[in-house]
């Protein structure tokens, strides 16, 4: 399915993690293949994150740093659901413009920054964030991200991965009814970016895919799993990320198509999923 206009959302430009223990999760990462980021921390809030770079989105892996400062609910997510896929964040190049498209659906851009420490000194990377509100998005914890300071998000060694990685591809989550989603997401993308079939709604987001899939389903596809949100990864050569997590020591799936996949035990809850680029 070609990528339709879809005004002033571009994309996905990250997907969010929750983690018990940041520097965990570091390592965790690291041994599956990703070179994460130096630590980044939120200004005035008690999160902090790691983040997994590629030319044009990336993964946050989100923790808790402070508990005593504003937390965003984490702390009672990680209670109550446990490490996992938390949500997205869509790329979008105006924040005022995705508020003036959808004014009943959204906030006015706020804007945010965090505090990143690399090895010559701390940096504020800074961004403008668009929330929407519950009903814009179901089945779906997402909102808009803008990114002021471009230039201090991605370093070229922050780019080359041992696994082959080199971008996502798309989400996959898990949802009871995806065809009562689908009028919330004709009214963010149009259209001609919704293909629906029995039991799954696919939402094509840029050069993203956004699916909603009946639990069983999922099941399904991914045998020997509770059905769980899925992060599919891009790669270079299928072959050799699935060689290098062999060489790690780490358990894979086998499903139908070209994919390997990796069990949430191995990747803070997430399944994770590789694909051909």
């Amino acid at each position: 399915m070609a990528a339709p206009v879809i005004g002033p959302i571009s994309g996905i430009d990250h997907t969010l993690v929750g983690v018990g223990d940041l520097e965990a999760a570091r390592a965790t990462w690291g041994r599956l293949g990703f070179t994460v980021t130096p630590r980044g921390r939120h200004i005035g809030w008690g999160t902090g994150n790691y983040c997994i770079m590629f030319p044009g989105d990336y993964v946050e892996l989100l923790g808790i740093v402070d508990p005593g400062q504003f937390l965003n609910r984490l702390d009672t997510m990680l209670e109550t659901r446990g490490e996992g896929f938390l949500g997205l964040a869509f790329a979008a190049p105006d924040p005022d413009a995705v508020h003036l498209a959808h004014p009943d659906l959204t906030e006015p851009p706020k804007d945010l920054g965090r505090l990143l420490e690399l090895p010559e000194g701390t940096v504020t990377p800074r961004f403008s964030l668009v929330h929407f509100k519950p009903e814009a998005t179901p089945g779906l914890s997402a909102f808009c991200c803008t990114h002021l300071t471009p230039g201090l998000l991605r370093r070229p060694e922050w780019l080359d991965h041992a696994n082959g990685a080199i971008g996502l591809e798309g989400v996959t989550v898990p949802a009871e009814d995806p065809a009562v989603l689908a009028p919330a997401y004709e009214a963010l993308f149009g259209p001609a970016a919704l293909q629906a079939g029995k039991g799954r709604l696919d939402v094509r987001a840029g050069a993203h895919d956004l699916r909603f899939v009946a639990p069983d389903r999922l099941a399904r596809r991914y045998p020997g799993l509770e059905p769980a949100p899925v992060m599919t990864v891009l790669c270079r050569d299928l072959a050799g990320t699935g060689a290098f997590l062999q060489g790690q020591g780490i358990s894979t799936l086998e499903v139908p198509g070209a994919r390997i996949v990796v069990p949430p035990e191995h990747a803070n809850g997430v399944i994770l999923e590789f694909a051909l680029s």
